[in-house]
């Protein structure tokens, strides 16, 4: 076995830090707005995700990963602190997380304490701008989420944004950013790195250039299994945040449905070509026998199914979302792992692949015990809060929704993937609501303070405060 492989798997069983020079590197890999959309979970059948679908092959892939919140803010500051969005009070985009969460416990913070020379880049916490936490380098990208002129006049119905672009990938930001990112992974030095390649495509606009629109011709494009009368057994407080007179009404009444989900394709496309430079310079890297690689995105996002648009709802599409890991000789190829899993488990999972102690702090579970058999016994489904109140809980097979009011949805999800029966009401159910209720939070941290928080689109508020920059 080779020597990383070895400690790799002591690492599991490990009682104490490891010293930094034997410590593993990460590539970190966060996407904004994918949901699972990607060739190899099959939802769509056009998408085209050749690199996504080759990591893989690599390592693990999640079937059932959920976000802690489907909205970028939230889900973020929940990711990188290892705390829910109950136990900070972060529930939304408009907010600011510092209050609820000291910068002290966040996961690059607890790195470079522990001896990582931790670069980030792009869209990591809620913003280029929002650089949470301590870094040795940060790269928040050039220009804004459009570059070049769209080729159509319009750009989009309402709030949903989508039009090609007549630019080159090289003018597009995330591109920058990867190529800064494949910098730093080329570096050389004694200590293991940490880098965060926050990729903002395919966040809205749906905009990229021309030559990945052209990859999906429109009047070949499938819309999502979408059924009219979806919301009739959907309780008031679902249809409130499917808000189906909004984007889904507009879109309808335009005739462009397929041109946003063209759109969104092209998007995803270009993320994926992305994702593919990362890959191939971490292949040619010094570190690559010893660098894990965690691809997420953070959150899903509806195009139309149950007449919702976005994120902002706790159903299937809005909360599931992408997630592999590649751990050298630990993971193995190819692997799916079917157990449900939240991404409060991300920071632990991190801190023990490392062999860094998990703070008392984290609400979530170590996954090391799934990258090395996917198939493992696991007890603990996903979690996932939108606003004070509202929960979804997901097994492996059910999902159950309570909104703070007290409405109610249930799915038998293995039977009902599309989730469009809500058996909620049905009294031989009960007993299934309640074990999955039981997995609800106990208690919940009232909302914080909001005015700081987004980035600019959907209706965000810009993030303007930088934050600690570096660490040296």
């Amino acid at each position: 076995m080779p020597r990383y492989a070895l400690l790799v798997a002591l690492m599991i069983l490990f009682t104490g830090p490891l010293p930094a020079a034997e410590r593993p590197s990460f590539l970190f890999i966060p996407i904004d707005d994918l949901n699972h959309w990607v060739g190899h979970l099959g939802r769509h059948p056009q998408t085209k995700t050749p690199n996504i679908d080759r990591l893989a092959k690599m390592g693990v892939s999640f079937t059932k990963a959920y976000c802690t919140a489907p909205a970028c803010n939230p889900s973020r500051a929940s990711l990188m602190s290892g705390l829910r969005p109950t136990s900070t009070g972060c529930y939304d985009n408009g907010q600011n997380w510092r209050p609820g969460i000291s910068e002290d416990l966040l996961l690059n913070t607890v790195l470079s304490k522990n001896g990582y020379r931790v670069y980030g880049a792009g869209k990591i916490y809620h913003g280029a701008g929002d650089r949470g936490g301590l870094f040795d380098d940060y790269f928040a990208g050039k220009g804004g989420n459009r570059k070049g002129r769209p080729d159509a006049k319009d750009n989009g119905v309402g709030g949903i944004s989508f039009a090609p672009l007549a630019c080159a990938d090289e003018d597009m930001p995330d591109h920058a950013v990867v190529s800064w990112c494949i910098e730093k992974m080329n570096e050389k030095s004694d200590r293991p790195f940490f880098i965060a390649a926050g990729l903002v495509k395919p966040h809205m606009p749906f905009s990229v250039p021309k030559k990945w629109f052209d990859m999906f011709p429109l009047d070949q494009i499938q819309l999502p299994p979408h059924l009219p009368d979806d919301l009739a057994d959907v309780p008031p407080a679902g249809v409130k945040m499917a808000k189906p007179e909004g984007d889904h009404a507009r879109i309808v009444a335009s005739g462009r449905w397929k041109e946003a989900v063209q759109a969104y394709l092209a998007t995803i496309a270009f993320c994926d070509h992305q994702v593919g430079r990362l890959l191939d310079a971490w292949e040619k890297s010094p570190r690559r026998d010893s660098t894990i690689i965690c691809l997420w995105s953070d959150h899903g996002w509806s195009l139309g199914e149950k007449s919702h648009w976005r994120k902002f709802a706790l159903w299937e599409e809005p909360t599931r979302t992408v997630h592999i890991w590649k751990v050298p000789g630990l993971t193995p190829a190819d692997a799916r792992c079917d157990r449900p899993v939240d991404y409060s488990s991300i920071y632990p999972t991190t801190l023990a692949l490392a062999g860094i102690p998990i703070p008392s702090h984290a609400d979530g579970k170590d996954v090391s015990s799934l990258l090395r058999d996917p198939a493992s016994a696991w007890s603990h489904p996903a979690l996932t809060t939108h606003g004070r109140g509202n929960h979804a809980v997901r097994s492996e097979d059910w999902r159950y929704i309570r909104y703070a009011n007290g409405d109610e949805e249930l799915y038998h999800d293995a039977k009902d993937p599309l989730e469009y029966v809500n058996l909620a009401t049905k009294p031989e159910f009960a007993a299934k609501k309640a074990e999955l209720a039981a997995f609800l939070p106990k208690s919940e941290k009232p909302d914080l303070p909001r005015g700081r928080g987004g980035e600019e689109g959907e209706g965000e508020t810009p993030v303007r405060k930088k934050g600690k920059k570096k660490a040296k």
